[in-house]
């Protein structure tokens, strides 16, 4: 449906995490929450790399990769139930960016992917997340709804074949609203896209038109629009 990306370090950062935290849960809890964000999002990207390889993901919403996008934010919002989101303070850098790579890519989940959305603007007011994974959870929601992106990081097939941008809104302030959250110019990632899927299997639509009443259909089809 639209392009899934995520963006990860080599660097792991070491648990920045106390006896307890501010609401009485245990280090051994976030530890075990922690290892759950990396089994789940590693699962995600083995199933992602298996469909990419024959080209099956790249065909509307794969079925397979649906179910592990709805599988993990079920499992996710029961963790966010019990222990709030969990930001890299408390489970570190990789499993922080884990459990964001979970709400990116359960696209099906309206209600969940809008309060991650607000967990996760607490977390970087509290510097326990950075401020682009808010612009590409935002820039998703967004899209999703049929509303113009803020940060130009959603990206699809344009009517002209090219993978291009989604619709902006102000596009001429975009650069100033990127470099706000660490993000360098949009050129630039245009270019950077565009390489990237050329190394892949997929292509654009045969009728481009047709995809996009599919989208908008699938859209409503799942709550995002009315």
């Amino acid at each position: 449906m639209f392009a899934i990306v995520s963006h990860w370090r080599n660097s792991f950062t070491k648990l920045h995490v106390t006896e307890a935290d501010e609401a009485g849960t245990e280090l051994s809890d976030w530890q075990t929450v922690r290892d759950e964000l990396l089994a789940m999002s590693a699962h995600d990207l083995k199933v992602r790399e298996e469909l990419a390889a024959d080209g099956s993901l790249y065909r509307n919403y794969n079925p397979t990769m649906q179910a592990v996008h709805d599988a993990n934010a079920a499992r996710l919002a029961n963790l966010l139930d019990s222990y709030g989101w969990p930001g890299e303070y408390q489970v570190g850098h990789q499993a922080a960016m884990a459990a964001w790579l979970i709400v990116q890519h359960a696209i099906a989940q309206p209600a969940f992917q809008r309060r991650a959305l607000e967990l996760l603007r607490e977390a970087v007011l509290q510097g326990s997340a950075p401020a682009v994974q808010v612009a590409m959870l935002e820039d998703r929601i967004r899209t999703l709804e049929g509303r113009p992106q803020l940060y130009g990081t959603q990206f699809d097939w344009d009517p002209d074949g090219c993978m291009s941008p989604l619709p902006l809104d102000n596009p001429a302030a975009v650069d100033e609203r990127r470099r706000s959250v660490g993000l360098g110019p949009l050129a630039q990632e245009v270019s950077a896209r565009r390489a990237a899927v050329a190394q892949t299997r997929e292509r654009p639509p045969s009728d481009w038109a047709a995809r996009q009443r599919e989208m908008e259909a699938w859209c409503r089809s799942v709550g995002w629009r009315d």
